[in-house]
């Protein structure tokens, strides 16, 4: 069973994503309970559900519990065990404190009794700092701005296949060729799909970037190491990409994103993004290909979002955001990310720490 109550047909006066991240109240248990309303979404090959929707679901559940003029402006959260999308997941929300000008809410989302994400938010209330301000904000890049395409556009990706509620167009990685992963930044243009409805007022354009800030994310340390993504990515069982060389050279030359989906299903359109962002270097040879690093696991830790200008932004409008990873190393990496309206209006500051670990070659030795 994946939803404690069988979940309604999708309200087709909401935006795809309010339907994905639509929570039920248990106020016959206790007005603080939750549970997702329709099935969680379980990325191909990943170990758990996308950790997105924790993030946002948690979101949505304490925005439900604090007063109308307060909103989030901080939450910390930690993947605590893999999500099974086959079950229900059970939110508590723990009123911690009802200040005048601050509310902190903690938040476990749980399934089978056990933890397996927690998260603490702040809540300011509006008006709280003042007339008189301290102001500044990092400007956006200057960088192409998004294509406006229809669904079928080849410039827009669908990260979560064709029933997902966002998209994205991404652009090429910063200083890609440079020795020096730190000075990389991946960036992309995101939107949720369809138009988020007047009465999820600033809460739901809030869930949704909180839901779309996981994208992209933790895979930048890859990205800027130019790794092979997954485990098992493209790949057949001796190690070597399934893709033959003529055929990955043939995808660099025409950008044939949908011929080569089709001829190798096991792909997809991340996957073969990341082969077209490799340099040249890498792809020469099928001993170059073959010798390139591996990722044996990638999981996040942790997810702590800064929102800026909360009421202030549509999430369903083009959202610009750049990610770069100042560090990494001992077995994990860690990224920062900004996230900007189309007009420049920086509206999130994010961070993540993950699990990175390549996949280790055996000990002819042993």
């Amino acid at each position: 069973m994946t939803t404690l109550i069988p979940p309604p047909p999708p309200n087709p006066e909401k935006a795809p994503i309010e339907n994905v991240l639509s929570l039920t109240q248990l106020p016959d248990i206790d007005p603080d309970l939750f549970t997702n309303t329709r099935p969680m979404w379980h990325p191909p090959g990943a170990r758990g559900i996308y950790g997105g929707a924790a993030i946002a679901q948690c979101l949505a559940a304490a925005q439900r519990t604090v007063p109308s003029n307060f909103t989030i402006h901080s939450m910390h959260c930690y993947f605590v065990l893999n999500g099974n999308a086959d079950i229900p997941i059970i939110y508590h929300v723990e009123h911690v404190r009802e200040g005048r000008s601050f509310a902190t809410r903690t938040v476990q989302a749980r399934q089978r009794g056990k933890p397996i994400f927690t998260t603490t938010m702040s809540f300011v209330r509006e008006g709280a700092g003042g007339k008189q301000l301290v102001e500044h904000e990092v400007k956006m890049p200057f960088v192409p701005g998004p294509i406006e395409t229809d669904k079928d556009g080849e410039a827009t990706r669908l990260p979560q296949g064709i029933e997902g509620p966002f998209e994205s167009q991404r652009i090429d990685i910063l200083n890609n060729n440079s020795p020096d992963p730190h000075t990389k930044k991946a960036r992309q243009w995101i939107r949720a799909r369809g138009k988020i409805s007047d009465k999820g007022g600033h809460q739901a354009h809030l869930s949704a970037l909180a839901y779309m800030s996981d994208s992209y994310f933790i895979g930048t340390v890859a990205r800027v190491h130019k790794l092979w993504r997954m485990a098992n990515p493209g790949r057949a069982r001796n190690g070597k990409p399934s893709i033959d060389e003529d055929v990955l050279k043939k995808l660099l030359d025409e950008n044939d994103e949908q011929t080569i989906l089709k001829k190798f299903p096991e792909l997809n359109a991340e996957h073969i993004k990341d082969v077209k962002e490799s340099s040249a270097s890498l792809l020469k040879t099928r001993t170059n290909v073959a010798k390139r690093p591996e990722i044996g696991m990638m999981v996040s830790l942790d997810h702590t979002i800064y929102f800026h200008n909360p009421r202030d932004f549509r999430a369903d409008d083009w959202i610009f955001t750049e990610m770069d990873s100042p560090w990494a190393g001992d077995g994990r990496g860690l990224v920062m990310q900004r996230m900007w309206t189309k007009e420049g209006k920086l509206i999130a500051t994010c961070v993540q720490e993950g699990v990175v670990r390549l996949k280790q070659e055996k000990d002819s030795k042993l």
